[in-house]
């Protein structure tokens, strides 16, 4: 699947996007998180506390129960304020 990280989420990760294969137990959005926080630090820092992520998956909002499978593209981003 492909990953998007987007403004802080990118710069705790230290890169814009990757493609990975994540294992069979990945199902959802939220455990796409829980994988990527065990693959380092940078991962760890973003996604410590999914309250303040938010998630796309094929570039529609979504949340983090929504399954999730090797041909989607999910993107992470911090919630967006207008004003």
């Amino acid at each position: 699947m492909k990953i998007l990280y987007f403004a802080w989420v990118r710069q705790k990760i230290g890169r814009s996007e990757e493609v990975v294969d994540a294992p069979a137990n990945v199902r959802t959005a939220g455990d796409l998180a829980a994988w990527l926080v065990a693959r380092g630090d940078g991962y760890a820092e973003a996604f410590a506390d999914l309250k303040r992520v938010r998630v796309a998956i094929n570039q529609e909002h979504s949340n983090f129960s929504a399954p999730v499978d090797g041909r989607d593209e999910i993107a992470f981003f911090p919630p967006v304020t207008g004003g």
